[in-house]
């Protein structure tokens, strides 16, 4: 365990803002230019002007004309490209406009959030409540895992469950008297920290999502558990990935750490952990795909892919949806990152959503699926799939960047029938108000 404990994440950049730009702009004063807020927002990112150029399809030298104020500001489908390249949150934090405060990659902040941040902060040091057993936990558990899977409105479903979930098992880790139990409670109580880090994402309070990560890390390894292990490895990088390319390399670090741990564990072991294994695999190609590295992202696809081909025909992972039913949208996903929107749509057209058992995993393909074809240059059909997506899971689409920058764009359409189409759904998901 000595080699995956060293690849424990580091807090992002943004814990140690006031150390490190405190002689640096702040993009939120009113006073500053686009071009001025663009560098401050590119430099706090890690990435050259170059880098930012390409991930919109421009220069390098396009990239420093609107840092300096040579061109003007973009249209509004450039300036949520750069927002997306960007991962801004609010729109307002790039244009400096304060009347656009629309969140892209964070959502308007769930109405349980409050209760489940004071369950993850509350610290039961002295109690005379008894925690329920560790199967009963575990139990309770895989029933709020199969609720997320089920329900349309899954933010609301395990958000009421989990701050009771949280509370028993923190108290069980604590109340467990003997190594084997505290390690079995430990297991339990780092797959609660991952359940709530699926509720916590993406809306409006980084520092619980970043805590909530590390105490799945901690509890994981204090396990001893290979399959709580790797789950929590696979949403740490996940969560350092969405941080920006500044945060790659962590995400690689933990990512071949977890693997390298399992990897002589794997002939022996459970679907689970297989699953787990073959789940990390392909977050080592999204990973690759993000940075532009195609053939990397496709031959850990592949690995991947042979991967899920040896689990049962009907296997499901409960937590990363692996399974050889996924290894379709996950194609879509590796060429919509390259930016290969023809490969985009022939995955698109390969893969069957139908076949994913789980609503938000369903809808979060569809947006992949939109993005592809938003980058063939086929608006119409990606409003469409966006509406599918709306229909399997509102609250998956309503937390998404993506799909929220493609409906803003088309709303600006020149054309009506889709300027109207794109205001409907840019109403449905809150965007707009009715």
């Amino acid at each position: 365990m000595a080699a995956f404990c060293s690849a424990r994440p580091s807090y992002p950049d943004r814990y140690q803002g006031a150390l490190m730009y405190n002689d640096v702009p702040d993009p939120h004063t009113d006073s500053l230019v686009f071009g001025q807020r663009l560098q401050i927002l590119r430099t706090r990112k890690g990435l050259t002007r170059d880098q930012l150029g390409g991930l919109v399809g421009r220069s390098g030298s396009w990239a420093k004309g609107l840092e300096t104020g040579r061109l003007k500001t973009p249209k509004l489908d450039t300036i949520l490209a750069l927002a997306e390249a960007l991962r801004v949150r609010d729109l307002s934090e790039l244009t400096g406009d304060q009347s656009l405060h629309i969140d892209l990659f964070a959502g308007p902040g769930h109405p349980r959030l409050a209760a489940v941040k004071a369950a993850v902060d509350a610290f039961p040091a002295v109690t005379a409540h008894e925690a329920p057993s560790t199967a009963h936990i575990q139990a309770r558990l895989a029933r709020a895992w199969s609720a997320r899977h089920s329900a349309p409105n899954h933010r609301e479903v395990i958000g009421a469950l989990l701050p009771e979930l949280i509370q028993d098992a923190q108290l069980a880790a604590r109340q467990a008297e003997t190594g084997p139990a505290r390690r079995a409670a430990q297991a339990v109580l780092s797959e609660v920290y991952s359940l709530s880090q699926f509720f916590v994402a993406y809306q409006p309070d980084a520092a619980l999502l970043w805590r909530v990560a590390e105490r799945s890390l901690i509890a994981s390894q204090e396990s001893e558990d290979p399959h709580a292990i790797g789950v929590a490895a696979w949403l740490a990088i996940q969560a350092h990935r969405d941080s920006g390319p500044a945060h790659f390399d962590a995400a690689d670090a933990v990512n071949l750490e977890t693997l390298r741990y399992l990897e002589p564990l794997l002939e022996d072991a459970t679907a689970d952990v297989l699953a787990i294994a073959g789940a990390l695999t392909f977050e080592a190609g999204y990973t690759a795909a993000r940075r532009g590295a195609t053939g990397t992202a496709w031959r850990h696809w592949d690995t991947a892919r042979t991967m899920a081909a040896k689990l049962p025909v009907s296997y499901y992972h409960p937590v990363t949806s692996f399974s050889a039913a996924i290894m379709g949208a996950h194609a879509v996903t590796v060429a919509v990152e390259l930016r290969q929107g023809g490969e985009s749509v022939r995955q698109a057209a390969a893969a069957e959503a139908k076949t994913i058992p789980s609503r938000p995993r369903r809808a979060r393909h569809r947006i992949e699926e939109a993005r592809g074809y938003h980058l063939d240059k086929q608006p119409d059909v990606a409003l469409v799939t966006l509406e599918k997506a709306h229909e399997a899971a509102p609250e998956t689409i309503r937390y998404n960047g993506y799909a929220k920058r493609i409906v803003l764009e088309e709303a600006e359409s020149k054309v009506p029938a889709r300027r109207r189409r794109a205001s409907e759904l840019a109403v449905k998901i809150g965007l707009l108000a009715a």
